[in-house]
């Protein structure tokens, strides 16, 4: 079995290697996350929890190299921040990458009935999927009219009182900036 060694030793500049490692692991995370599943983003368990700071001390060599010292880790971050700042763009800016790296909303409930195949698709149990439902005020999947599994991983419910609203206060905010995405 051989690994996967990257050679980046024709890179003069230390800065520059970092950059390049960094916007490398950056990728890296995006995918893998994109590829285990968008139902873990917004329902962090302890285990979840552990996993990241696991991950992200995992990772810090691998964006640093050798060099520990301020000016390379501040390097790093700027990389860091310069990198999601460009994504967030090209993803505002662009439908298809959106849809390519967020992913769709999947249907989870219509009309009371619960869409198995999609849950299949999403990984969520009918345990979980009642439990978000109870979350938003209603007593059962058969009150509910629509649940969608948004693309950041909330799970958005509709039930057939729309008086009624969510017993619990949404710990996310959306922020528009002052504009709306127009389908």
């Amino acid at each position: 079995m051989t690994l996967l060694v990257i050679d980046l030793s024709f890179i003069h500049n230390p800065f520059i290697e970092i950059i390049l490692r960094t916007l490398a692991v950056y990728t890296f995370m995006i995918v893998a996350i994109r590829i285990f599943g968008k139902k873990e983003l917004a329902q962090l368990s302890v285990i979840d929890l552990v996993f990241i700071l696991l991950i992200s001390n995992s990772v810090q060599n691998a964006m640093v190299g050798p060099d520990t010292s301020l000016n390379g880790g501040l390097v790093a971050a700027g990389a860091l921040f310069l990198a999601n700042f460009t994504l967030k763009q090209v993803l505002y800016r662009s439908k298809k990458m959106s849809q390519w790296v967020q992913g769709e909303a999947i249907l989870l409930i219509y009309d009371g009935e619960a869409n198995m195949e999609n849950c299949r698709k999403a990984e969520i149990t009918i345990e979980e999927l009642e439990a978000a439902v109870r979350e938003h005020g209603a007593r059962d999947i058969q009150k509910v009219d629509l649940a969608i599994l948004e693309v950041d991983g909330n799970i958005s419910v509709i039930s057939s009182d729309y008086q009624t609203k969510s017993k619990v206060s949404h710990p996310r905010k959306h922020k528009f900036k002052g504009r709306l995405n127009k389908n």
